[in-house]
C-alpha cells in the first residue's frame, strides 16, 4: 500500500505543504545569514541557495493545491 494510499489525499497535501513550510524557513534564515553575516563567496552561494529553496518551497505549494483544486471528487 503506498503511502498516498493510506493517508488520502489529504494527508499526502498537508505532508507537502509542511515540506514546503520547512523549505521556507530553511531558505529565509539562509538569506538572512547571506545578506548579514557571511562575506564574499560565502555569502553569494547562501543567497543562492537560499532562493533555491523559496523557489522549490513555492512549487511544492503551488503542486499541493493545483492537486486539491483540480481533483476529479470520487463518489
Amino acid at each position: 500500500m503506498a503511502t498516498g494510499q493510506r493517508d488520502g489525499r489529504g494527508g499526502v497535501r498537508r505532508r507537502r505543504l509542511l515540506i514546503a513550510g520547512i523549505l521556507a524557513v530553511l531558505g529565509l534564515a539562509l538569506l538572512t545569514l547571506g545578506l548579514t553575516v557571511a562575506r564574499g563567496t560565502v555569502a553569494g552561494v547562501e543567497v543562492a541557495l537560499a532562493v533555491i529553496l523559496l523557489v522549490a518551497s513555492y512549487a511544492l505549494q503551488y503542486v499541493a493545491r493545483r492537486e486539491t483544486l483540480y481533483r476529479r471528487d470520487r463518489r
